[in-house]
């Protein structure tokens, strides 16, 4: 059953992706279309700031969301001895390069992984997960971070991020030209071609930009939520412990909320590091309850 969920969420992320994807272009030519009378040319800028924004991130993705999270690197087995050789061990079953090592400075327990692929690839721990939580239940948290580096789910949630990003820009220049004396559009092309059809695109376009950081927002907790079961089912691959990681999941879950994370990182934790209540329809959570990942987990 597990592995059936998880076949589902390959093809769900995919199409979630491209919604994504679309969802900029669509904003771009709504923002074009209300505030500079081209729709064309507002795709256009989306297309470029999607473009520029994946490329600032992909390019150095490890270091942005760890400065964004408080994480500071190790790099020498000293510095946190059990850490770093479980996720020196994990790689190499996971047939993965060693990836960087940070540590966040927050009691909550919590950890996460990150970067544009397997080689350039980091992972990070709260110290409060490394105080709770024994070998057999870190090695279950590390192995679930390190599928997601080896399936480059940290890939996919680099361009999510991206995505966003570029959303709320191409919301803020539509708003700034809108204040500044932007988006009138042309009275005589309303009156001459005016009819019903170009009010209704005016206000379909407005909602759109109203409404669309809040869709992208939803989409990129659907990615994340997808990508979770993998990651669970990949730990046991690894570690060939289910209970290591089931332990793990009901001491982390329990844990205060995180103070040091960023909020717009927070699909990339193992658990919510927020720990917000359960949100209508669960559109807002960003990982799947935890105590289906557990059922999942003992089915294995």
């Amino acid at each position: 059953m597990l592995y059936e969920q998880i076949r589902q969420n390959k093809r769900r992320t995919v199409y979630v992706l491209i919604g994504f994807v679309l969802l900029v272009l669509a904003i771009g030519a709504a923002i074009g279309y209300v505030f500079f009378n081209s729709s064309v040319a507002g795709l256009l800028m989306a297309l470029v700031i999607a473009v520029v924004y994946s490329a600032i991130m992909i390019g150095n993705s490890t270091n942005v969301v760890m400065s964004m999270n408080h994480g500071h690197e190790i790099i020498s087995a000293d510095q946190a001895p059990e850490l770093w050789h479980i996720v020196e061990d994990m790689a190499l079953v996971a047939r993965v390069p060693m990836p960087r090592v940070f540590i966040i400075d927050d009691p909550s327990p919590n950890a996460f992984a990150t970067g544009n692929d397997p080689q350039h690839a980091a992972v990070a721990a709260t110290s409060g997960i490394l105080q709770m939580l024994n070998r057999e239940e870190l090695e279950g948290v590390i192995g679930h971070e390190m599928t997601h580096v080896r399936n480059y789910d940290i890939r996919l949630q680099t361009i999510a991020l991206a995505l966003s990003a570029a959303i709320s820009l191409l919301v803020n220049i539509g708003m700034n030209s809108f204040w500044w004396g932007g988006g009138r559009r042309d009275r005589d092309d309303d009156d001459n071609d005016g009819g019903y059809l170009q009010i209704i695109m005016f206000i379909f376009s407005i909602m759109l930009v109203i409404l669309g950081p809040l869709a992208a927002s939803i989409a990129q907790m659907a990615l994340s939520r997808n990508r979770e079961y993998l990651a669970d089912a990949g730990s046991v691959e690894l570690t060939r412990n289910p209970q290591g990681l089931i332990s793990a999941l009901q001491k982390i879950s329990g844990g205060e909320p995180m103070q040091a994370a960023d909020s717009s990182s927070a699909s990339l934790y193992i658990t919510d590091p927020f720990k917000n209540k359960r949100s209508f329809a669960h559109l807002f959570d960003t990982h799947p309850p935890v105590n289906d990942r557990i059922e999942r987990l003992r089915k294995m």
